[in-house]
């Protein structure tokens, strides 16, 4: 079988929560050898959070699955000798810690550059490690908020919406990846490491379509604004009422003759008041309600889909996710995916978004007991059992069974 991507790269895994984790659960599942740093002497925080079952947190397993775990109190001397053999062995760290944390502990980038020019050290923060607001604190609502994207959400006239699921934390996981992924090429070519910036709200922000343009080319004229269920830029685009449950569609130029088919109106085509995106935006209202009443002919979302789907218009129902579990799509693209955990036994997470041809078939990882592998690392970096049970004693590396 053929060595994961990622085979023989050692990260230094200085995170918590989702962001930073996500990016060591996708270096994980490419093979990396990921050591997770878990602050004594509780660790990481979401081990306590979330769905929880026989004292074992779900969320933790999700994130954390292929990494060892070192429990440390790196604020002691002997600790800090620890963490300093840890990442002078180390590719890559990560982290993302709050603001001036690593700094007040000699941790930050120009400090450990200085020692380990080779080191790639990738950082995520609210509002990045450098720029005038880098010393603010942040969760995923904050940079939803800051980035503009959550004033885009909701109804016209009602108040803005955050996305239902941490997508600030999540996206700038997988920048940070992506950013580490160059950052080694570049290290090959040149021997150089060097430090990877991502700010949530950077990684949010640069998702806009239109709202920066916008203003700009119209000289402030025209701002984005909420639009509710239905698209503010197009029609039809929007979230309806099928006959059992919600379902979406998106018509543009080219699919609007082969919706007009579907719907059983070639006439609308070339009638004025719809010959056109900005027509058919203009006229929504009644586009939109001609579509309702369309749908609610049917007795069945499904034979609604299939008959949009006929012309090829882009639809779907909308899911919850749950739904997801046993569906056909999810489970032949692996993206629901059954593990095993120790304590919580079978349980089903969201599977591995990135497909390499050269990446080998899915590793069987287990997520870690807090400080279950204590005694290993610290044997791989020349301490004897006794200096391991020393420091144990003193409080330096802590252990749980969960």
């Amino acid at each position: 079988m053929a060595e994961p991507l990622l085979h023989g790269v050692k990260v230094v895994d200085m995170t918590q929560y989702l962001s930073g984790p996500t990016v060591t659960r996708l270096m994980a599942e490419l093979g990396a050898d990921v050591i997770k740093i878990e602050q004594a002497p509780y660790g990481d925080p979401v081990r306590r959070l979330g769905m929880m079952h026989d004292g074992r947190s779900g969320y933790f397993v999700q994130q954390n699955r292929g990494k060892k775990s070192v429990c440390l109190d790196f604020g002691k001397p002997e600790g800090r000798e620890v963490l300093d053999k840890l990442i002078a062995g180390a590719d890559v760290l990560v982290e993302n810690y709050g603001p001036g944390v690593l700094e007040r502990r000699g941790l930050d980038y120009p400090s450990i550059a200085e020692k380990y020019p080779r080191l790639i050290y990738g950082s995520i923060s609210g509002f990045g490690r450098k720029g005038p607001f880098s010393h603010k604190t942040a969760f995923d609502l904050i940079a939803q908020a800051y980035s503009g994207l959550l004033n885009l959400t909701g109804e016209a006239d009602g108040p803005p919406m955050p996305v239902g699921t941490s997508y600030a934390d999540v996206s700038s996981g997988v920048h940070t990846m992506a950013g580490i992924g160059l950052a080694l090429y570049h290290r090959e070519r040149t021997g150089r490491g060097g430090h990877i910036d991502i700010a949530m709200v950077d990684a949010l922000f640069h998702s806009h379509e239109l709202t920066i343009q916008g203003p700009s080319i119209s000289k402030g004229k025209w701002k984005a604004k909420r639009s509710g269920q239905y698209s503010g830029l197009n029609c039809p685009q929007g979230v309806y009422k099928g006959p059992e449950g919600w379902l979406v569609m998106q018509v543009m130029e080219a699919q609007w003759p082969g919706f007009c088919r579907a719907v059983g109106r070639p006439e609308l085509e070339s009638e004025e008041r719809f010959s056109s995106i900005r027509n058919r935006t203009r006229n929504r209202d009644e586009l939109n309600g001609i579509i309702n009443e369309w749908m609610a002919t049917f007795p069945t979302d499904a034979a609604v889909l299939e008959k949009l789907e006929s012309e090829r218009i882009p639809c779907a129902p909308v899911l919850d996710g749950a739904d997801a579990i046993g569906h056909p799509y999810f489970e032949a693209r692996r993206m629901v995916r059954t593990v095993q955990d120790p304590i919580i036994g079978e349980l089903q997470i969201p599977g591995m978004p990135l497909r390499f041809s050269e990446q080998p078939d899915e590793l069987t990882l287990v997520a870690p007991l807090l400080g279950e592998h204590n005694g290993d690392v610290l044997r791989g970096l020349g301490y004897s059992d006794d200096a391991v049970a020393a420091m144990t004693a003193a409080g330096v590396l802590r252990t749980s069974d969960r």
